[in-house]
């Protein structure tokens, strides 16, 4: 009972409590509490793909994230009533999960979205990973600091990892070691 307890909460988290309480007494929660991370679907991507180009200027295309389905990686959703707000991508193995995107859409960004998702894949990967690691661009000082304050630490950096209108850009590696 436990397992599949488990398999329906990889699929949507969310608190039906939050709900009822915000039709029934609107002010009694933010929008923040009615945020829901469920599994990212083929449906998602026109909402996923309109945030990507919108927040880089090298965005990636539909076949990747296609990809990252067919490799069986945790794609994963933010919705607030039944809007995309933000997407992110978890992979993992051997012991270790890697952040390979998280990302909120411009116009919502700086309000707790992006954390809740960041919380949502580490939760997902304690227990079942020792380290999460992630890249980011230098000059995504707002990721950077979110990071930070979420306990990654920097370990290195990959040298032109990413295209940037004027060559290329490196790359921070943080990681977080996970502990239960």
């Amino acid at each position: 009972m436990r397992g599949l307890i488990d398999k329906i909460k990889k699929i949507v988290v969310y608190d039906a409590d939050n709900e009822f309480y915000a039709k029934v007494f609107p002010d009694s929660v933010t929008k923040k509490d009615l945020l829901r991370i469920r599994t990212m679907t083929h449906a998602d991507l026109p909402s996923v793909l309109s945030i990507e180009r919108k927040n880089y200027e090298f965005p990636w295309e539909e076949d990747i994230f296609t990809d990252c389905f067919k490799a069986g990686y945790d794609c994963l959703v933010c919705e607030y009533d039944q809007s995309v707000l933000g997407y992110c991508l978890l992979s993992m193995a051997v012991g270790e999960a890697h952040i390979l995107n998280i990302s909120v859409a411009p116009n919502e960004q700086g309000q707790g979205i992006g954390r809740r998702m960041l919380e949502h894949l580490i939760e997902l990967a304690t227990g079942k990973a020792e380290t999460i690691f992630l890249e980011v661009r230098p000059s995504n000082v707002g990721a950077i600091a979110l990071y930070e304050k979420m306990g990654f630490n920097e370990i290195g950096v990959r040298k032109g990892y990413y295209p940037a209108t004027n060559g290329r850009e490196d790359a921070i590696m943080l990681a977080l070691e996970l502990f239960e």
